[in-house]
């Protein structure tokens, strides 16, 4: 969505549940699903345990589905979903996207917009699981650092890249809210 700004600062999460549960998925999981990184190019350098998604085909009537990771992952997830949600948006809107993205070390998403509808009308919003401090998350030519125990909301309608040049693999939760009133039909 296009805000007002590059990044807005949504405050502090608590983290550690999703956290664990995060690293505790085993190597398989990660490769589980691969719609991101056969769709894009920019995400091939990633991997990602996806909890729910939709291709947003049909848009604004689209279907979200669960998927591999919620399983797994939504009982830590949806608490710290809602918990932003209740203190920085309008309530009763749908999270249309849901995952953990890794991006490996030495790994590159190169600069590109998030161009399909959704992107213009849902917030995007980063939950840091793990990072370092040779992750470097461009946005519109202007460097930021997520710190972990922060949620930030990305304008991703503008430039924006990552690159992990530390010893560690970055680990982030994303997800993508739609307020109310924007979608047609959602089943999920």
């Amino acid at each position: 969505m296009d805000i007002e700004n590059s990044l807005r600062e949504l405050g502090s999460v608590n983290v550690e549940t999703l956290r664990q549960a995060i690293l505790a998925q085993d190597e398989a999981a990660w490769h589980e699903e691969q719609v991101r990184q056969e769709s894009y190019e920019v995400h091939k350098q990633t991997q990602s345990i996806v909890l729910v998604f939709t291709d947003g085909n049909g848009w604004p009537n689209i279907e979200v589905r669960k998927e591999p990771g919620w399983d797994r992952l939504a009982e830590a997830a949806v608490p710290v979903m809602h918990d932003i949600i209740d203190r920085c948006y309008p309530k009763g809107g749908t999270i249309i996207r849901a995952m953990a993205a890794k991006l490996l070390v030495g790994g590159k998403i190169r600069p590109h917009r998030d161009s399909h509808p959704s992107f213009h009308h849902g917030h995007r919003i980063h939950v840091p699981i793990t990072t370092n401090p040779r992750v470097r998350f461009i946005i519109d030519g202007r460097p930021y650092r997520f710190e972990v125990g922060q949620a930030y909301e990305l304008n991703n309608q503008l430039t924006h890249s990552v690159a992990n040049k530390g010893t560690e693999d970055r680990i982030t939760f994303i997800f993508d809210y739609v307020p109310p009133n924007v979608l047609g039909r959602v089943a999920a």
